[in-house]
């Protein structure tokens, strides 16, 4: 029991690197974890390595919303909740932003667990009637993402061509000779990560000073994003190709908020709910439905061959130190931020951050050997589609299509 303690700490604080660093993803991490596991096996068991997974998949989860606030590089899963954190940070209110998503991404959590009974009992037979219509549900989901996230006909033209386009290049990407985790870390890097980085060193802003106090109240806004972000965070368990960026929305409809007025609050607690407690809900569905629906589950799931009734328990319990642990983490180090974000060089860190993760994907290339030609062009054509939105003033979101579309294809039986 010891050993599985010590590994959920350090996979916190693991995670805590990965989410304050802009522009890595946690699956980067994970692929290293996992493509080393043949060596840590002699020394750790699998269920120490499945939770220091987990616990560094909540924590990321948790703390990459504090870069997306104050520096602006939005990851996948955070992309929605910048416009209401960069509210609150503009007006200085960063102490109540770091409050909002510490408490929406520990509240969506436990709301999740204690709602899991009800999941094992319907979420089984629940998805195997929808199986057969999940395209139809995903592509349902993707004209409603059109719809919402569109402000007129020009906004929605190109809405359309980035999706499609992103999901050419995600079908070609994971049916090339590449295996998916290199794949993706290219495509992810490229369409997420170094293209806004990128455009935000060609962005001038200015800091405000942040309120050394905060007026945090929990009012009822605030509890229904709790529930609504754990409810959206768990319905993901079960749509493939469906990122935390689309589960904001379902969140953004269940809790009534939006990113303006009264109730950006309330908004911002959901976004942070989604995120968290899909970390979780990716694995439970595992074991609900045998379906690893995150890259960090189908690690997991590599690593223990298959999520039994054990496992699951020592999951929850992981989680819920891992997210309690980040909680005080995410507090504790956004107050930090908040008063040194004036003295650091976002432009070095910026650059820093560009080489480091084109050197990883270079880097993973070499290590499954794949056609670095092949890899070149591809991050190359990511990073240009990725910064396509931010000129075109398209919401960045609709380059998930990079996982839709294959989705929607393979469950037409097309293919």
């Amino acid at each position: 029991m010891l050993d599985l303690i010590l590994s959920c700490i350090i996979g916190v604080l693991c995670g805590v690197v990965t989410g304050l660093i802009p522009g890595i993803h946690v699956n980067t991490a994970g692929a290293f974890v996992f493509s080393a596991s043949p060596f840590l096996l002699y020394s750790y068991s699998p269920e120490v390595l499945a939770v220091f997974l987990l616990s560094m998949s909540i924590s990321h989860a948790l703390l990459e919303f504090i870069p997306s606030m104050f520096l602006g590089v939005p990851e996948e899963g955070t992309v929605l909740s910048v416009m209401p954190g960069h509210h609150l940070v503009l007006q200085g209110r960063g102490k109540e932003a770091i409050r909002l998503v510490s408490l929406g991404g520990f509240g969506a959590m436990i709301t999740t667990i204690l709602l899991l009974p009800i999941f094992m009992v319907g979420l089984p037979a629940i998805y195997g009637f929808l199986k057969p219509y999940i395209w139809i549900i995903l592509l349902m989901t993707v004209i409603y993402m059109f719809y919402h996230l569109s402000r007129d006909l020009r906004s929605l033209i190109w809405s359309v061509i980035l999706f499609l386009f992103s999901g050419i290049m995600g079908w070609v990407a994971l049916n090339s000779p590449l295996s998916a985790s290199v794949s993706l870390l290219c495509l992810f890097s490229g369409l997420f990560g170094v293209s806004t980085l990128l455009y935000s060193l060609s962005e001038e802003s200015v800091m405000p000073k942040q309120n050394e106090q905060h007026n945090f109240e929990v009012d009822r806004d605030i509890l229904r994003g709790v529930f609504a972000g754990g409810i959206a965070g768990s319905i993901l368990g079960f749509l493939p190709g469906m990122g935390p960026a689309q589960g904001s929305l379902i969140a953004q409809e269940l809790s009534g908020g939006n990113d303006t007025g009264n109730q950006r609050e309330g908004f911002l607690v959901a976004m942070s709910g989604v995120n968290v407690s899909d970390a979780l809900f990716s694995l439970i569905a595992i074991y609900l439905i045998g379906n690893p629906r995150s890259g960090i589950a189908v690690y997991v799931n590599q690593l223990l061959q298959g999520l039994d009734f054990n496992h699951l328990l020592i999951m929850i319990f992981s989680s819920i130190i891992a997210v309690s642990i980040s909680l005080v983490l995410c507090i504790k180090l956004g107050d930090w931020l908040s008063y040194s974000i004036q003295k650091i060089n976002y432009e070095k860190l910026t650059w820093t951050v560009i080489i480091f993760m084109s050197f990883l994907v270079v880097l993973f290339s070499l290590m499954e050997h794949a056609n670095l030609v092949f890899i070149f062009v591809t991050y190359i054509t990511s990073i240009a589609l990725g910064l396509l939105p931010h000129y075109l003033d398209v919401n960045k979101s609709h380059l998930m299509g990079v996982l839709i579309v294959p989705a929607i294809v393979v469950y037409t039986g097309m293919v």
